[in-house]
């Protein structure tokens, strides 16, 4: 029997040079438990709580008990490479004493990730934008034959023909050349399946005690029932705020006139694929007429365009079936394989299934795209993936408005039938109110829709210059990044460098942001998760506005819209929630570890003004609030002076490490301030409850949230400036113009407005909209 947890966790917390943490300790005594009973756990653990290890221990535990592997799925491919190549292999070294042998551990990815040898050695025909095909014309073509040239020399050295371990890596262009999809694959039917890397690596995953994959792999497996990944009965899903977005995307099908086109290219002499190919013509143009956003029905027109191309699919599909699987060669096989998804796409889209939104995007390269994509994928999460195993669910964001209900919905863990889950907040080991500032620009007026004004744009800068740059600029499109970005290069000139998603690879930007305290770096998205730089290189965080999805988005209205059609609030179901979520990963970025210090300054006055504000406000860390211009100024002007410079990059590895010990003794800028700038209990966000909305009936669990979140508080900031008493605020109307131009119906602006349908209509009357 292998020891006992505690003993377990004190070995690994010594092997990977750390301390002891309470908050590790919680989280990994209740994994143990929850491995133990079959029970599923949400867990939030807060930046520096070593989450990481957390589980991986109890998970180790467990898988040598029972003999059977415990899951990893990650969202990210940073994290896969944290746990595999730095956390595991310490810990397992930690632990080889106390269990009686070292535990194994293995990675196991999606087979695009791998090089395929049979198609290296010719076995598979050239894609159609291969070499070939790109001509002399391309500019890239000789870089791109550089990079081919490159893989097939790698691929004779190489022992796990993983993507990752090629650096530097090569263009996805190139990639496709040395590598098949799922559905491409011969299989067994491979003469090199015995050399095959995939088939290797996950031989060898079937023996290990801990297996890492990623959320979209995990998916696939369980959804599928391909039995890709071992037999098991844990599951730990790290990152998972991201699993429903991450899921959703893995079964989002989609058409287009070009898919269609390749496909019928590459039946070759096979199969007649004319009639095919002058269907998505056909289907191109009527979509290229179609508006953008979503479809409430499939217009007569292009049902009818979608029927020839499904029913010409369907009868390539019996020209390509070979006379026996002897005869399904590779060229066969990607012709299959690219004719099923046509014929699959289009099958869904008209079979019109209850929770699927079908809509029209348009994209400049592609031209117009059908999606289809599920309302909600709660109900497939509660029977796919936490049916038959005990599932950890895991995060620094779970707890949303003080809450884990939220989220709890999105994944199936709330309505009739629903599973029994237990929420747990470890905390997190920084003293949030000590170490940053949650600022609201109160003066500003309300983000319009026609980009930033000047008010926000001088108020950057003034917020830039008192930081002596070191700031990270999170702005909820790319429009508002980039004009941002170019107005302060103006302003700035080459005093304070600015550096802006899209100027570079995100890698590179942050590795340039973080060695030079002086630079800004201004992004979207994936800046607001995807960026971990500790220390005075990041003392500023600005956030533009609150980060609701648009209106027009067709998956989050349709989840709106079908939760107030059931009689539950779909603003705070979906765009709230959504908002919080976001929020609550860009304040994040500020406060990676225990010595740092700096603002959050937020440039939207709904998160003080808002109905919303106090489900928004309890979604962040608990930073000290304030709306004082002056005393924010002076923080920053201070944190600015003491700063010590780093002119390295960061170094990850010793910031996860940090002892709470150093932390102790680590300077306090607002405790050590002067007393006009330290916090005092008094001064807090002061939240007033709201009314309590009545408890609707339940849901059906099909719907991604089973019920409303808890109503919202309203809130009073710092300085006394209460929410709008009744009445349309400046921000009600601006949302309100905002969804008019975007041609929604006053039914809809109602719903996300939160408001009585006549009230609306009365506005939109007073405001002369529409």
């Amino acid at each position: 029997m292998p020891a006992d947890l505690d003993a377990l966790m004190h070995a690994a917390v010594g092997g990977v040079g750390g301390s002891d943490r309470p908050g590790q300790q919680q989280m990994a005594r209740a994994v143990d438990q929850a491995a133990r009973d079959g029970s599923h756990l949400l867990v939030q653990a807060g930046t520096g709580t070593g989450k990481s290890l957390a589980y991986l221990v109890p998970a180790i535990r467990h898988a040598v008990e029972t003999g059977q592997p415990a899951i990893v799925a990650t969202a990210t491919l940073a994290l896969q490479a944290q746990i595999v190549d730095r956390d595991l292999p310490r810990i397992a070294d930690a632990l080889a004493p106390e269990l009686g042998r070292r535990p194994t551990y293995g990675l196991v990815k999606g087979r695009r990730n791998y090089l395929c040898l049979h198609k290296i050695e010719g076995g598979y025909p050239d894609d159609e934008d291969s070499l070939l095909d790109v001509g002399e014309v391309d500019r890239a073509a000789g870089r791109i034959g550089e990079e081919v040239v490159r893989l097939r020399e790698w691929a004779q050295e190489t022992d796990s023909g993983e993507r990752d371990e090629l650096v530097p890596g090569v263009s996805e262009r190139a990639w496709r050349q040395v590598s098949v999809s799922a559905e491409e694959c011969l299989g067994s039917k491979c003469p090199m399946v015995q050399e095959c890397f995939v088939e290797r690596s996950r031989a060898a995953a079937k023996d290990v005690d801990v297996v890492v994959t990623n959320h979209s792999f995990m998916a696939i497996d369980s959804f599928e029932g391909r039995q890709m990944l071992p037999e098991h009965d844990l599951l730990v899903v790290d990152e998972a705020h991201e699993l429903v977005d991450r899921v959703t995307s893995t079964i989002t099908d989609e058409v287009t006139g070009g898919m269609i086109a390749t496909a019928a290219r590459r039946c070759g002499r096979m199969a007649d694929a004319s009639t095919m190919r002058e269907a998505g013509e056909m289907l191109q143009e009527l979509l290229g007429g179609v508006q953008e956003g979503r479809l409430l029905g499939i217009p007569d027109n292009l049902a009818l365009a979608l029927t020839r191309v499904r029913d010409a699919a369907r009868s390539v599909q019996s020209e390509l079936k070979p006379a026996s699987p002897a005869d399904n060669d590779a060229s066969r096989q990607v012709a299959r394989a690219a004719i099923d998804e046509i014929f699959d796409n289009c099958d869904r889209i008209l079979e019109g299934r209850e929770l699927d939104v079908v809509w029209v995007s348009q994209d400049q390269r592609r031209g117009a795209i059908l999606r289809v994509a599920p309302m909600s994928v709660a109900m497939l999460l509660r029977e796919k993936v936490f049916g038959d195993r005990t599932v950890i669910m895991t995060s620094a964001t779970l707890e949303l408005g003080g809450s884990f209900d939220s989220v709890a919905g999105t994944l199936g863990l709330r309505g009739d039938g629903g599973p029994k889950w237990t929420g747990l907040d470890v905390g997190s080991p920084f003293d949030y109110p000590r170490q940053a500032i949650a600022y609201v620009a109160s003066q500003l007026p309300p983000p319009g829709r026609d980009g930033m004004s000047t008010q926000a744009m001088d108020e950057i800068e003034t917020l830039v210059r008192a930081a002596g740059g070191r700031t990270l600029g999170l702005f909820s499109s790319t429009r508002a990044a980039r004009a941002a970005a170019e107005e302060m290069r103006t302003r700035f000139g080459d005093e304070i460098p600015v550096l802006c998603q899209g100027d570079d690879q995100i890698r590179t930007l942050v590795g340039q942001f973080a060695a030079d305290p002086r630079t800004c770096l201004f992004g979207t998205l994936t800046l607001w998760q995807g960026v971990d730089v500790p220390g005075p290189s990041c003392q500023l965080v600005i956030i533009d506005r609150i980060p609701f999805p648009r209106p027009d988005d067709p998956l989050a209205s349709a989840r709106s819209q079908e939760i107030a059609r059931r009689g539950g609030n779909g603003f705070m179901s979906v765009s709230a929630t959504h908002a919080a979520l976001r929020l609550a990963q860009g304040a994040g970025r500020l406060v990676r570890n225990h010595d740092d210090r700096g603002v959050v300054a937020f440039l939207d006055t709904r998160m003080i003004t808002a109905r919303y504000a106090g489900f928004l406000q309890k979604s962040l860390p608990p930073f000290w609030p304030t709306t004082d211009r002056a005393l924010v100024l002076k923080a920053l002007r201070r944190l600015d002076e003491t700063a010590a410079d780093r002119s390295a990059p960061i170094d990850a590895e010793q910031v996860e490490q940090a002892s709470v010990e150093a932390a102790e003794t680590a300077a306090d800028v607002v405790h050590d301030a002067p007393a006009e700038l330290a916090p005092q209990p008094d001064r807090q966000v002061e939240t007033v409850a709201a009314e309590p909305e009545p408890e609707p009936e339940p849901e059906p669990a099909a719907i991604a949230a089973a019920s409303s979140p808890p109503a919202p508080a309203s809130a009073v900031d710092t300085e006394g400036v209460a929410p709008p008493a009744g009445g349309w605020s400046p921000e009600d109307d601006e949302e309100l113009r905002d969804g008019a131009d975007l041609g929604l119906a006053p039914e809809e602006l109602a719903e996300h407005l939160d408001r009585p349908l006549e009230e609306v209509r009365n506005r939109l009357v007073q405001l002369r909209i529409g």
